[in-house]
């Protein structure tokens, strides 16, 4: 059995970082009755023994002890850290996992990486080097982190540059929040641009998610809930959007909605390394299958059932059904619609009570109606794993590398530009050590190459089918 490790960087990583954490152990603990530490959990989760001094002794098998996550928590603000320290998760954090300061990146990429980057990178890879020898055979870091912001944007992407060098046998996975247009941080295009250049040269594989997404299937939720048809009673066991069960002392956030559907992206990513099912796909499957270019590593995600994220006592819906969700704009965490662009590859990963003939009945059903590359008529790759998310019967997320990302990092260069022309806020920046403006001129034309290669592809979409010939084989 892998294990991974989860790195949360700035304010919106740990949130949801926070979040996943909650989730996980709820999802554990449905599963694990008898309180065995067992497989599952270790993928995620160290087994301590807190009476031992120091830094607690591992305890590998039997009897549950005290469970501690496999994460490093990272901000330069201490507020949400402090926060997660204070709360119902208290116990699952390590002291020893934190690093924190108390000033802030200011909404500046600059500050983050090369201020604070430098400063840190120590004792960053101090924190890193000890969760990896905590684990027997580590697969995966996973990094969460926002873009808009200083820290997260500047810092999440210094973290990539140093996991690359001292771990290079171990995947990058990116769990990335974009911006919306109506985004609080006027400098978020110039962090985001950065940022992207970074996430181009070092990360594996990158999951795309912007905030307008997330927002508008709440407010879908909110609007299901509050409509007063039948069937709207709370249920009291799924753990999606409702943190009814696990935060009871407390008041629930704006994001913190939002927030638990990324959560419940990640759980259900990383669903089969930590249960059995009939077919299971490793994460380097993911990576091997899905990125078929070294640069074109950004996978859209889509969710489904999302109408119980509101935890909503409405009829399940057909496994079928479950399936076109998937692939209508409704369900994708980018603003995007991958049915009328061109597929590289798609992954479907399921849980729950559903057979192979199941998964291949749906996807001849679909294939007609999705455009895949004319060198990857088959390219799909699929997983089922027997445990459910709690309260669901079932559930699919699928991964796509799709072309239909392309005008997402359009408009992010498009608001990038009407700043960056008129010089606006560029000081800022530039007053920080070893920050030039050739920086910014390097991370718009990264950008622009990778659109370029999307628009490539684009461009074949409405090409005949080649019939290639076939290699003779001298008899």
């Amino acid at each position: 059995m892998t294990q991974s490790v989860v790195v949360q960087v700035g304010q919106c990583g740990n949130q949801i970082g926070c979040c996943f954490w909650d989730l996980a152990l709820r999802e554990h603990a449905a599963v694990n009755q008898k309180g065995i530490y067992d497989e599952a959990i270790s993928s995620f989760f160290r087994n301590v023994d807190t009476r031992v001094a120091g830094d607690g002794g591992s305890i590998p098998k039997g009897k549950i002890c005290s469970l501690k996550a496999r994460a490093v928590l990272i901000d330069m603000e201490e507020g949400v850290v402090n926060e997660i320290l204070q709360g119902p998760l208290r116990d699952v954090f390590d002291s020893k996992q934190l690093i924190t300061d108390i000033s802030g990146s200011g909404n500046n990429w600059a500050v983050g990486h090369k201020v604070f980057g430098s400063l840190y990178q120590e004792q960053i890879l101090e924190k890193l080097r000890k969760s990896a020898e905590h684990c027997d055979c580590l697969q995966c870091f996973f990094i969460i982190h926002s873009m808009g912001g200083g820290t997260g944007s500047g810092l999440g992407t210094f973290l990539l540059k140093v996991l690359e060098d001292e771990f290079p046998e171990v995947y990058r996975f990116v769990t990335s929040i974009y911006p919306s247009g109506e985004d609080d941080v006027i400098t978020s295009p110039y962090n985001s641009i950065l940022a992207m250049k970074e996430l181009n040269e070092h990360a594996d594989c990158v999951l795309p998610i912007d905030n307008q997404s997330l927002f508008d299937i709440i407010s879908k939720i909110d609007l299901v809930v509050n409509s007063g048809k039948l069937g709207t009673a709370v249920k009291p066991k799924s753990l999606v959007t409702s943190s009814v069960g696990a935060f009871k002392q407390r008041q629930e956030k704006p994001f913190d909605a939002m927030n638990n559907i990324v959560a419940n992206l990640l759980l259900n990513l990383t669903s089969s390394a930590r249960f059995e099912g009939s077919l299971n796909m490793d994460l380097n499957e993911i990576s091997m299958n899905l990125v078929p270019f070294p640069q074109l590593h950004y996978l859209v995600s889509s969710l489904t059932p999302l109408y119980t994220l509101a935890d909503v006592n409405i009829p399940s819906r057909r496994l079928d059904q479950m399936f076109s969700d998937a692939f209508s704009k409704d369900h994708q965490l980018i603003q995007a619609d991958p049915k009328h662009s061109l597929y590289l590859a798609c992954a479907l990963m399921v849980r729950g009570n559903v057979q192979i003939s199941d998964l291949r009945r749906n996807i001849e059903r679909l294939k007609p109606s999705l455009q895949f590359v004319s060198w990857n008529q088959e390219g799909w790759k699929t997983s089922l794993c027997s445990v459910p998310p709690v309260g669901h019967s079932h559930s699919l997320l699928a991964l796509a590398n799709n072309t239909c990302v392309k005008p997402t990092f359009m408009e992010l260069r498009e608001r990038f530009m009407r700043l960056y022309k008129k010089k606006a806020h560029l000081h800022h920046y530039l007053q920080i050590e070893g920050m030039e403006e050739s920086c910014f001129s390097e991370a718009v034309s990264s950008l622009s190459a990778l659109i370029q290669e999307y628009s490539q592809l684009d461009a074949t979409k409405s090409m005949p089918m080649e019939d290639l010939p076939r290699l003779r084989v001298a008899v």
